[in-house]
């Protein structure tokens, strides 16, 4: 198969598929287990002041990762009740601090993305290629534990070499370093590595600057700029489950297939 050793994945809206609708729940029930929690411990607040101290920290948060950084999962729970009110992360009990951290990330299994229905076979089918897989993804409001726990839940944890996220790596795609560890963490180079992902930006650019081939899913993004003939991915496809035949060509060393 080539040099092609190693293929990593983007989770979500690659293996993962999610809604407006649903963040929007998820997000509600973010809101009212902090409130419950609050109020349980002595200190009453409004949902609106909840709301708007949860959006800043999402800006904020996502500012970070835009600087290729990210911060822990615990730190951006105590942003979230700091902006409640300023230092109301150290008024509370500890106890408090941990039912608002659990609810803030059991909110995604009770309103969960889709894991996509070809998502298994998909990884089941490269690994049987012989090739190691990683996957390497932003983590957003919910935590990497969670991410692992849900992937167990549908059987896709068990394909995976390494997993990456960026609350624990504390890095952002489409910085370098976390496409490289990744790849040092199952043995590969750049250039015996694909990437697979739905992001323009994070996923093809991002692997592109390391040296990895890429696979990118149409649909979910579009490319900030069409005509630009050298950011173009080595194949580009409509769904997952097409990437498959794409990352046995490109091992293949057919760089210019286009799946049906």
């Amino acid at each position: 198969m080539g040099t092609i050793t190693a293929v990593t994945f983007d989770l979500w809206q690659t293996l993962l598929l999610d809604r407006p609708e649903v963040g929007r729940l998820r997000t509600q029930a973010r809101l009212d287990g902090a409130r419950d929690a609050l109020l349980k411990a002595g200190e009453a607040h409004d949902e609106e002041r909840i709301r708007t101290a949860y959006q800043d920290c999402a800006r904020r948060c996502q500012a970070i990762r835009e600087g290729l950084t990210d911060i822990s999962f615990q730190e951006q729970v105590e942003i979230f009740i700091d902006g409640i009110s300023p230092g109301l992360a150290l008024r509370i009990p500890e106890s408090t601090r941990r039912e608002i951290a659990a609810s803030y990330s059991d909110s995604f299994f009770v309103y969960p993305p889709i894991p996509h229905p070809e998502g298994v076979q998909t990884l089941r089918s490269v690994k049987e290629m012989g090739l190691r897989l990683g996957l390497i993804s932003n983590t957003g409001m919910t935590p990497g534990v969670s991410f692992r726990r849900f992937l167990g839940e549908h059987g896709m944890l068990e394909f995976f070499d390494t997993l990456t996220f960026s609350d624990e790596v504390r890095l952002a795609k489409p910085a370098g370093e976390i496409f490289l560890m990744t790849l040092r963490a199952i043995g590969a180079t750049p250039s015996q590595s694909i990437h697979v992902g739905d992001h323009f930006d994070t996923d093809v650019r991002g692997a592109q600057r390391c040296g990895l081939k890429t696979v990118w899913i149409e649909g979910f993004y579009a490319r900030p700029d069409p005509a630009d003939s050298s950011a173009d991915p080595d194949v580009t496809v409509p769904e997952l489950g097409q990437a498959v035949l794409a990352i046995r060509e490109l091992a293949a060393g057919n760089l210019s297939v286009e799946p049906a």
